[in-house]
């Protein structure tokens, strides 16, 4: 029953700031590799952000300057920060986990799958 719920989502101003937060829950071993996506309307989804479980980050180059992603092992909760927020930032944000279940390492795994939260609106818009 492993979850990830972000919040944070809303309308915001050009040239304004959000906080997503992703909160991951449920059976969880361990978490490996994170990240945001976002897919605005008419077009695929896209990597906005990722970061490792050492604290490596990549980002997509539309958002590098201004978007930063962290994360807190001891929570088990991923963190996007976004400044200078653009009209073309609009989009459904997604919360994205590899993780390790309690379930698939007490069957002798040590790999983990894919998890994907429901995503967070971002409205930006004067």
């Amino acid at each position: 029953q492993v979850q990830l719920v972000e919040s944070g989502g809303g309308l915001v101003q050009p040239g304004g700031s959000l906080r997503l937060s992703c909160a991951a829950s449920g059976s969880i071993f361990r978490i490996n590799d994170m990240g945001w996506y976002r897919q605005a309307p008419g077009k695929e989804r896209e990597l906005v952000a990722r970061i490792t479980s050492a604290g490596s980050t990549n980002y997509a180059d539309s958002v590098k300057g201004r978007f930063s992603i962290s994360r807190d092992n001891t929570k088990n909760t991923l963190l996007l920060q976004m400044n200078r927020l653009k009209p073309e930032d609009t989009a459904v944000y997604y919360c994205n986990a590899d993780i390790i279940s309690g379930d698939l390492y007490r069957y002798g795994r040590d790999y983990g799958r894919d998890y994907w939260g429901k995503g967070t609106l971002v409205t930006v818009s004067s």
